[in-house]
Parts: structure tokens; C-alpha cells; sequence
């Protein structure tokens, strides 16, 4: 009765395209507001906003990533706990007499 836990789905494959995909945008937006042909002032506001986006994208995976396992466990929980009660069930009880 026991499920197998879910083997992880992410290859180390998968892991480096997406950290290579994260570092190459944020390097290529930063590069595209070093050159932009204005003050300093506008670009150091796009800047600060890429640097808000970076920092507020990590904390939504964050939290996602914790939704998915908090779910996970109550799963488990519930599992368990159907399994608990069907191991403690006996069919023949209430017709042994």
C-alpha cells in the first residue's frame, strides 16, 4: 500500500539551462541599460527595476516551491492515515459471533 515517493523531475541538464537563461538576461538587460543613450538617472531607475523583478521572481518560485511540498506532505499525512485505519480494520469482527 505504500506509494513510492516521486522521484525528482529536474535534470542537471534542465538546472544549468535555466540558471545559463537567468544569467544570460539579466546580463543582457543590464548591458542594454549600461548603452542606453540617456542620463544616468533613467538608467540607474531601470536598474533598480530589474534588480526589483530578480529579487521578486526568487520569491515567488520560493513560495511556489513551498506550496508544491506543503501539499506534498499533507498528502502523505492523509495517506498515512487511511493506511493506519485500513491495517487496523478487521472484516470479520462483527461476524466472528
Amino acid at each position: 500500500m505504500d506509494k513510492p515517493t516521486p522521484a525528482a523531475k529536474t535534470t542537471t541538464a534542465f538546472y544549468a539551462q535555466s540558471a545559463a537563461a537567468f544569467a544570460i538576461s539579466l546580463m543582457t538587460m543590464l548591458i542594454a541599460i549600461y548603452y542606453l543613450p540617456y542620463e544616468p538617472w533613467p538608467k540607474a531607475f531601470l536598474a533598480l527595476g530589474t534588480l526589483f523583478l530578480v529579487t521578486s521572481s526568487f520569491s515567488l518560485a520560493k513560495c511556489v516551491r513551498d506550496a508544491q511540498e506543503n501539499q506534498y506532505v499533507v498528502s502523505r499525512l492523509d495517506q498515512a492515515r487511511v493506511d493506519r485505519i485500513l491495517a487496523e480494520h478487521d472484516p470479520w469482527k462483527d461476524t466472528a459471533a
